[in-house]
Order: C-alpha cells, then structure tokens, then sequence
C-alpha cells in the first residue's frame, strides 16, 4: 500500500469525525435552523406541496437519496437535475414548495443558474453547503453546514466525509420530519408493499386464510367431518362457526388429547363438546408482525380473524404462524416446538399445541385461558 494511503479504519474515522462535527453543531448554533427547516417542511407536507431536492455530481446521487427517504417517510419529495430544470424541468416547482439545494462549495454553476427563478416561482430555498459565505448560502433562506475538516480523500479532492455529512443530516431531517407528521407504521406499510419488509407491515387481512381457505364446521360436526376439515385445510386447526358467527376452535392437539383420554368413545363426540370456546382472535387491521409476536407470547399458531377483533362478529379468516415465518425480524426468534421428551410422553403432555391448552389437562383449550368476554 503506497505511504499516502491511510488505513480503512483511519478512513472510517475522518468520516466518522465529520459526522460528530455536524452532531455537535445540531447541538449548539445549526439547532435552530434545523427545528425551522424541519417545521417549513411539515408545514408544507399538510398544505399539499412538494419538497424538491437538486444536487450535481456526488452532491446530485446524496440528492436522490434524500428524496428518496423523504417519500418513504410521508414527505412528496422529487430529485430535480440543475442541468434538467435550466431546459423545462424547471415546471416541476410550483408555489409553496421547498427547493433544498445541496453544493459544498456554494457555488456549483448550474445550481446558481436557478437562482433567480426562485424568488419569481414563489418556493423557499434551503441550502446544505460547507462555505456559509457562498453565493449559493446567501441567496437560501436557510443554510445548513455541512463543512467538514478533511475529506478522507488523501488529496482532499473526492468529496468523502462531506457527502456522508450531507447523507447523515438528510436523513436526520426526514425522520424529523416524519415525527412532526406524526407518521406511523401503518403509514409506512401502505408506501412499502413489496419485499420482506413489505411483509412484515402487511396486515391480517392481507395474509389470512379466508373464504374456501378458511377450516370450518358446524357445531354438530362429528370427528370425521372435523377431522376431515383439518386435513384438507392443511392449518391443523379448524373454526366452529354457525351463521359467520364465531363459537369456538379445535386443534389438531385437541383432538390428539381427547383421543387419548377417551380412546374410541372419542369418535361419539360433536363439535360443540369438544371446542375452546375463548379462542384468540384479532382485527383484520393488525400487523403481520404484532400478529407473529402474539403467537409467541401466548405460544400458539394459529389466530382467528373478525371483523372488529373480538368473538362477537363475524369471523373473515384464520392468520397461521406459518404465513409470518418470513416477516420476523432477525433480532425475533421464531417459535418453534420440539419433539417431545420420553419424560413428555410417559406424563402425556403435549408440547406442540397449536390452540392454547387450559391448564386442566381434561378440558379442550389453551395454555394461558383468555380473559373473561374472550378478548386478547
């Protein structure tokens, strides 16, 4: 390695030490001016316009970015090329909009073209820039600094630690932002449909087995009709249902249970006798992965879906641990059951419930019974 070149981890620290220059700057004199820029764009999300973002060069990829992050965090955000808008693109600004401008040196050509439209188009200009004295800074109603010491560049001529600068304080303005829109999961889901993350914030209704996919018997259903249910709905579980209206569940465990407590005379038993009557159960609206910590906590697999949450309505479907396999967060163990033990065995439990056995081991059930009315 030639004597110019610093090591990687050195690297890293001259980035590292722009960021906590920028940090301590946000603490001190650049606050203000950050809490107002953070306010002119909340104000401008709820009045229906747009944040436009414009950059050139690396200044122009750390731009789109920033875009980027805005529109996924609730704020409309378009990356404007300078060069693009001094031919027509220009249009894109309309009164009421924030122009964010992003030039370490103040004085980027194409940008200071734009200049003068600005005022005439009737849109706030912001500024990220490291030379508070540019042409750029002073024609901006408000100027962030993202100066920097050294770049990590040996010859100082990469832009390095100040477009990482740059990055890092757009995003700290779009998650402050998102706070003051008072964006929540919810919001976030319906702009992230796709991947695994789209997963994760898809809700019950979306992931449910619902209609033909949905187990079902009536209460008078006989064990072969039940068991026949729960074969060919492949969820190890089946609904009680009469009318849409929700009377209980069974389990493949439930039935293993009752099969070897009563043997043969089993085979005489209806529905009705044998369900759980208080299953767990959720709105359609829940999270895919509040749904999958739930079934932790109470160390069950399947939910049955209504339409408000509760066993008085309608039930629309049944979400089942193995539709929320691929949404758990890494950090998230997903729960798994082992075979049981020869000590299991000889004491006849059963470690794999996919109800919630009662803790009477005589009644069909579950582990932790649920509160009086039914509810989670």
């Amino acid at each position: 390695m030639p004597d110019h070149v610093s090591n990687p981890a050195e690297l890293i620290r001259i980035e590292a030490a722009g960021l906590e220059a920028l940090a301590q700057r946000l603490d001190g004199p650049l606050r203000e001016t950050f809490e107002r820029v953070a306010e002119l764009l909340a104000k401008t999300v709820r009045a229906h316009h747009r944040a436009i973002i414009t950059g050139v060069g690396k200044s122009g990829l750390v731009a789109r970015k920033i875009a980027a992050t805005l529109r996924a965090t609730g704020t409309p955000a378009h990356f404007l090329h300078p060069a693009e808008a001094l031919h027509g693109d220009l249009g894109i600004l309309t009164p009421g909009d924030v122009l964010v401008a992003l030039s370490y040196s103040g004085e980027t050509e194409e940008i200071l073209k734009l200049l003068p439209a600005v005022p005439r188009l009737g849109v706030t200009l912001v500024s990220f820039t490291g030379a508070l004295g540019s042409t750029l800074a002073s024609a901006s109603t408000f100027v962030l600094d993202v100066s920097v010491e050294r770049e990590a560049c040996a010859h100082q001529l990469s832009p390095t630690a100040s477009t990482t600068a740059m990055l890092a304080l757009g995003d700290a303005l779009a998650i402050d932002v998102m706070q003051r829109l008072d964006f929540k999961p919810r919001d976030f889901a319906e702009l992230h449909p796709g991947g695994q993350l789209g997963r994760r914030l898809a809700t019950a209704r979306q992931l449910m087995h619902a209609g033909i996919r949905l187990p079902s018997v009536p209460p008078s259903a006989a064990m072969p009709q039940i068991m026949h249910e729960m074969s060919a709905k492949r969820l190890g579980m089946t609904t009680i249902q009469t009318n849409g209206k929700l009377l209980g569940i069974l389990s493949d465990g439930d039935l293993r249970r009752l099969l070897e407590r009563n043997g043969p005379h089993a085979f005489h038993k209806k529905a009705a006798d044998i369900m759980n009557p208080k299953p767990r159960t959720i709105s359609p609206e829940m999270l895919a992965v509040d749904a999958l910590l739930l079934l932790e906590q109470n160390k069950i697999t399947s939910l049955v879906v209504t339409e408000d949450g509760t066993v008085e309505t309608n039930v629309l479907g049944v979400l089942h641990l193995h539709d929320l396999w691929e949404v758990a967060p890494t950090t998230t163990k997903v729960p798994t059951f082992p075979e049981p033990t020869e000590e299991e065995l000889a004491a006849d439990a059963d470690p794999a419930p996919t109800s919630e056995p009662d803790t009477n081991p005589d009644a069909p059930g579950h582990i932790d019974p649920p509160s009086d009315d039914g509810r989670l």
